[in-house]
């Protein structure tokens, strides 16, 4: 970073911390800050530090918001004896867009991975079943991602959820395995949805 001045190299040293952005990437970024009009530059700026300032976790979800409860929790028109446990907030989003879900989420926060020291305790596990325990549910579907990891999280919720007398479903596979709910486009994931299977 010797050859950039200082504002500019830590710039792109602050960009390379963000997923899939390598040097080039961040230069090629950093320098288009540079080029951009004043207010442009500024406007980015504050809308970075307006993120960090303002959005906060649902209380009842987990998932991301700027009020709490978040949007989707606050709806009556949600079917609240139906939850879809999801990994991350990203998985949420996905599903919306899909449009054919009408329950209410709860986004664990990762998936087990004892490898990794990722076990329940670590997970909004807890807050899961605090939930089904004050709540009138009749269904959980278990959206985690087709991956080692996820199917792990789903069997552990499943061995835990069924004996509750709760029906316990998991998306059907038009999913690949080893992808991410994220990135999965609206009609797969709606099929997936529609034909979740009991587990």
């Amino acid at each position: 970073m010797l050859y950039y001045p200082e504002p500019l190299a830590k710039l792109i040293s602050e960009l390379q911390k963000l997923p899939s952005i390598g040097p080039k990437t961040a230069q090629r970024i950093a320098m288009h800050i540079l080029r951009m009009k004043g207010d442009d530059a500024k406007s980015l700026g504050q809308s970075i530090s307006e993120v960090q300032d303002h959005i906060i976790h649902c209380s009842i979800c987990g998932s991301i918001t700027d009020r709490d409860p978040c949007y989707i929790c606050d709806d009556s028109r949600r079917d609240r004896k139906v939850i879809c446990v999801v990994e991350e907030t990203d998985d949420v989003i996905a599903l919306e867009k899909a449009g054919i879900f009408k329950g209410v989420y709860h986004v664990l926060m990762g998936a087990l991975s004892p490898i990794e020291g990722i076990n329940p305790e670590n997970l909004r596990i807890k807050e899961l079943f605090e939930r089904i325990n004050s709540q009138d549910i009749e269904e959980i579907v278990i959206a985690t991602n087709p991956n080692a990891q996820g199917q792990a999280t789903a069997i552990y919720l499943s061995k835990k959820i069924k004996p509750m007398g709760i029906k316990v479903t998991q998306l059907a596979y038009g999913l690949p395995i080893g992808g991410d709910i994220e990135y999965a486009d609206e009609v797969t994931l709606g099929k997936a949805l529609e034909g979740r299977r009991e587990i």
